[in-house]
């Protein structure tokens, strides 16, 4: 393969083929020769999300520095899906109570 692209992820210039699929040996990120590349965000259950979603909180999570951890079932509004700086959470949002807040998709579901 002659073209391989710029990693989506990380610009990495290394990316390479290894069979039917495309590596950037930096950031770990693969895809499929024809790819966009562009991130396709899914919550615990697999739904697709999209920014101004509504989702719930489906366990209870621990905030340091706060009394009180944020309950199982509370709806948070309008998120905004963001390229996770710390590669981990990818949903930037306010949480009532709580205030600005990043998440993990894995913890929210569609609602």
């Amino acid at each position: 393969m002659d073209n391989i692209p710029n990693c989506p992820q990380c610009n990495s210039a290394y990316m390479y083929s290894d069979g039917n699929m495309i590596i950037c040996p930096e950031c770990g990120f693969e895809m499929k020769p024809g790819e966009t590349g562009e991130r396709v965000y899914k919550d615990a259950n697999g739904n697709v999300l999209v920014d101004g979603d509504t989702v719930i909180i489906i366990q209870d999570l621990k905030v340091k520095g706060a009394a009180s951890a944020i309950k199982k079932g509370t709806k948070v509004k309008g998120i905004k899906l963001v390229e996770p700086e710390d590669g981990v959470h990818d949903i930037s949002c306010k949480i009532p109570g709580f205030g600005a807040m990043m998440l993990k998709t894995s913890v929210v579901k569609k609602g």
